[in-house]
């Protein structure tokens, strides 16, 4: 059966999003979802089906195929919202995998756009050690409502590094019942990162070049750290993504600030 599909394709620092305007069957989500994303389809790094919201408070509902939450995807959305409004706005969606409605401020620079997204508190942050396929080391667990994120300080990005860590995610994938689990590699001396982001229930496993939730949760790490709020510029392999965090018992807030560009919209014919 073949289904039409309409849909907005969008880079947030390079992480390619498709939001998809249709109605479809929640079921159909996953599969709609991996044929589109594929490099013979319209090709991207994750999907998110916009819905109507179900809180009068919010202009819209964003639901990833994986029912996780994404930073980037609703920095998307709302500069979607933005544009076809043909103004700067503050924008407020729901998301799934939170519970909490999300806010983003949207500005026109030129002919891209500028958000900032509050994001996610973790729900708790832990430090412990991994010793896997030789990866010995101190690592931060950062615990979401609906994903986990691991911190694994390095010194360098290798493709060796990289392919242990995909197993690493694939194991962890069978062992956890997580929405999603990203391993977010980090040079903290030059504030680099190399995000790899896992999605058990599409089989979805990519590097992304830029993250906009791994980004939160090392601004998170730094702020936790230090014990004091933080502003700080992370680079990665898209651009560079903002983020201003504190985690102290008096305060608990993150945000990121990064650049979307609207790339294509149009139709794509997905055999299910």
């Amino acid at each position: 059966m073949q289904q039409e599909v309409e849909f907005i394709k969008l880079s947030a620092t390079q992480n390619m999003t498709i939001l998809i305007k249709t109605n479809h069957p929640l079921k159909d989500y996953p599969k709609i979802a991996a044929k589109i994303m594929s490099y013979d389809s319209v090709h991207a790094e994750q999907v998110g089906f916009i819905e109507k919201s179900t809180n009068d408070q919010a202009t819209a509902k964003l639901f990833m195929a994986g029912e996780e939450f994404c930073g980037n995807s609703c920095m998307a959305l709302a500069c979607l919202i933005a544009s076809e409004q043909q103004a700067e706005a503050n924008v407020v969606l729901e998301s799934s995998g939170i519970d909490d409605l999300v806010l983003c401020n949207v500005q026109k620079n030129i002919d891209r756009y500028e958000c900032q997204v509050k994001m996610p508190i973790p729900q708790k942050i832990w430090q412990s050690t991994i010793d896997y396929e030789g990866i010995g080391r101190d690592i931060v667990f950062i615990r979401y409502d609906s994903y986990l994120h691991i911190i694994l300080k390095v010194r360098s990005f290798s493709n060796h590094l990289k392919e242990r860590i995909q197993d690493l995610a694939r194991l962890l994938g069978k062992a956890l019942d997580e929405r999603l689990i990203g391993i977010l590699l980090y040079r903290e001396e030059s504030n680099e990162l190399a995000p790899l982001i896992y999605v058990p229930a599409l089989e979805s496993m990519v590097w992304e070049r830029g993250c906009g939730s791994g980004t939160a949760s090392i601004g998170i790490y730094l702020a936790w750290k230090k014990k004091r709020e933080i502003m700080e510029k992370i680079k990665q392999p898209g651009g560079t993504i903002q983020v201003s965090a504190n985690y102290t018992e008096k305060s608990k807030h993150v945000q990121i600030k990064g650049i979307v560009d609207i790339v294509a919209k149009g139709r794509a014919y997905i055999k299910l």
